[in-house]
C-alpha cells in the first residue's frame, strides 16, 4: 500500500490518508469534505457549491495518484440532507461523463464540520 498525498487538496484531520493506493489497481480516495485548500474553509453558498468543492478535492487527489474522475468507478456521496439530492447532483453530472461511476448516495444525521455533503470515491487503474 501507498498513500497519496497532495496540497491541492485539504489535509486529512485524523489518523487516515488522503488516499491509498492498493497496489493492486485500485485507489481509495477518503471522503472529501468541501475544504477550499487554499482557504480552510467551505465555500460560499449551499450544497451545489460544497458539492463542486468535494469533487475539485478529490479529483485533486486522483492527480496526485496519476489518475482522473474518469477512472472513478465508485462514489459515496453523503448528504445532510436528502433534500439537496437534486441539486448535488446536478453537479455531480456535469463531472463525469458515461459509462458513470456506480453510487451509493445516502443521509446522515450529521458531517465534519457542519458540512452538508461528503464525497468519497474508489478509482481503478487500467
Amino acid at each position: 500500500m501507498k498513500a497519496i498525498k497532495t496540497d491541492k487538496a485539504p489535509a486529512a484531520i485524523g489518523p487516515y490518508s488522503q488516499a491509498i493506493d492498493s497496489g493492486c489497481g485500485l485507489v481509495f480516495v477518503s471522503g472529501q469534505l468541501p475544504i477550499d485548500p487554499s482557504t480552510g474553509a467551505f465555500p460560499e453558498g449551499g450544497v451545489k457549491e460544497q458539492t463542486r468543492q468535494s469533487l475539485l478535492n478529490a479529483s485533486a487527489i486522483l492527480q496526485a495518484a496519476g489518475l482522473g474522475l474518469s477512472d472513478v468507478v465508485k462514489t459515496t456521496v453523503f448528504l445532510a440532507d436528502m433534500g439537496d439530492f437534486a441539486a448535488m447532483n446536478e453537479v455531480y453530472a456535469s463531472f463525469f461523463t458515461e459509462p458513470f461511476p456506480a453510487r451509493s448516495a445516502v443521509a446522515v444525521k450529521t458531517l465534519p464540520k457542519g458540512a452538508l455533503v461528503e464525497v468519497e470515491c474508489i478509482a481503478a487503474r487500467g
